[in-house]
């Protein structure tokens, strides 16, 4: 899909200005247990499937969205597997359009379709188990590609309190 028509028109006022970017990423898994990565058009790194949020849309049905666009699934989102932003989540797209993002990453279970590799979004999809992930151009914490039991969602924190 591209651009929406939200951020097009904050483009047209702020030009290249970082902005605050709410979005969601996917850990979309195989039946053997690896993880979806796409590379899209115009960028030589990997990346989860992932989006922003649109105005009014919930993160879930964002995530649902974005799957379907970049790959042709059919997802479910099942659980919140982390909460990452700051700066360390600040990105700097080819065009110059600075970006902090707010992510929220979610476990998916695939409920139908096939990967569609021919797509607007994407040049390359791929599985790829937990031990050998590709360089990725946002950077995510190691625990959110760990296939665990934990009930908790990862985040970060700076500050520590006693």
């Amino acid at each position: 899909m591209g651009m929406s028509d939200y951020y097009r028109a904050l483009r047209e006022k702020i030009g290249n200005q970082l902005i605050f970017m709410p979005s969601v990423a996917g850990i979309i898994r195989n039946e053997q247990g690896h993880i979806l990565f796409g590379r899209k058009h115009r960028e030589s790194q990997w990346g989860l499937i992932a989006g922003s949020i649109e105005l009014g849309e919930l993160p879930a049905d964002a995530m649902i969205r974005e799957a379907k666009e970049e790959t042709g699934l059919d997802v479910i989102p099942e659980r919140i597997l982390g909460v990452y932003g700051g700066e360390g989540r600040r990105y700097t797209y080819g065009n110059g359009h600075q970006v902090e993002y707010l992510t929220i990453v979610f476990a998916c279970r695939v409920i139908s379709g096939e990967l569609d590799t021919e797509n607007e979004e994407m040049v390359e999809l791929a599985y790829f188990p937990e031990d050998q992930l590709p360089p990725t151009a946002v950077k995510y914490p190691k625990e959110i590609f760990i296939e665990s039991g934990r009930e908790r969602a990862h985040f970060e924190m700076n500050r520590r309190f006693r």
